[in-house]
C-alpha cells in the first residue's frame, strides 16, 4: 500500500524535473541561437573594412602583395575609337582582389585601381595625367603634366571619405614636386557613381582575353 502511495509522488517529481529540464534546454537553445546569430552578424560586418583606418590597413597588405607579385593575374587590351586600354585582374586563391584599368588617348591617360575583399569594393585609387607642350623647340620640346589623384574610401557601397591632390610636373623644371609630400585634401563632391559604372563594366568583362574592341 505504501508503494502505491509513493508512486504518484514519484511521477509528479519526475514530471516536474522533466519540465525543468525542458525549460533549461529551451533557454540554452535560445542562447545558442542568439550566439550564432550574433556571430553571423559579426562575421558579415567583418566581410570588408568598416572604417578609413581599416581600409588603409587592408590596402597596405594587398598593395605589398601586388608589389611582391604574389597574386595571380589575367589581362586583356582593348581599342575603342581613339582610346586604347588595358585591364588586369588580380586574384588570390580564386578570389578577385584588385582590378587595374589603364586607358589613354593622345594627351590624356588614367589609371584606376579598384580594391576588393570578399567581393566587396572598399577602395579606389585614380591617377589622371593631362599633358601638353610647354615651350622648348621643335627638336627638343618641353612638356607639362597636370596630375590629379583621387582616393575614395567605401563602406557598404557608400563613399565615406574622398580625398584628392593636384600637382604639375614640368620636363624643364629642376625641382619638380614630390607627390608623397603633397597633402591630400577632401573632395568637394564625395561620390564615385561614374567609377562604379566603370567597375561594373570591368567585372562583366573579367573573362576576356587577348585584344578586343570597346568594352561594354
Amino acid at each position: 500500500m505504501k508503494k502505491l502511495v509513493l508512486l504518484p509522488v514519484v511521477i509528479i517529481l519526475f514530471s516536474c524535473e522533466n519540465k525543468k529540464n525542458e525549460s533549461a534546454d529551451g533557454k540554452i537553445s535560445t542562447d545558442s541561437l542568439q550566439t550564432v546569430s550574433n556571430k553571423n552578424s559579426s562575421e558579415e560586418d567583418n566581410d570588408s573594412p568598416q572604417t578609413v583606418d581599416e581600409i588603409k590597413a587592408e590596402y597596405a597588405v594587398l598593395n605589398n602583395q601586388l608589389i611582391a607579385k604574389k597574386l595571380d593575374s589575367t589581362s586583356f587590351d582593348y581599342e575603342c575609337e581613339e582610346v586604347s586600354g588595358n585591364v588586369v585582374y588580380y586574384t588570390q586563391n580564386g578570389e578577385l582582389k584588385s582590378i587595374k584599368h589603364f586607358h589613354a588617348d593622345s594627351h590624356f591617360s588614367s589609371v584606376e585601381n579598384y580594391y576588393l575583399k570578399n567581393g566587396k569594393l572598399y577602395f579606389i585609387f585614380k591617377d589622371d595625367t593631362l599633358w601638353s607642350f610647354d615651350g622648348g623647340t621643335t627638336e627638343k620640346p618641353e612638356t607639362k603634366d597636370e596630375i590629379e589623384q583621387q582616393r575614395i574610401y567605401i563602406v557598404n557601397d557608400k563613399a565615406i571619405e574622398c580625398l584628392e591632390k593636384k600637382f604639375t610636373i614640368k620636363s624643364s623644371a629642376k625641382n619638380n614636386p614630390n607627390p608623397e609630400n603633397i597633402q591630400n585634401v577632401p573632395s568637394e563632391n564625395c561620390s564615385y557613381s561614374a567609377l562604379q559604372k566603370t567597375f561594373e563594366v570591368l567585372l562583366k568583362n573579367k573573362d576576356q582575353k587577348g585584344k578586343i574592341n570597346c568594352i561594354l
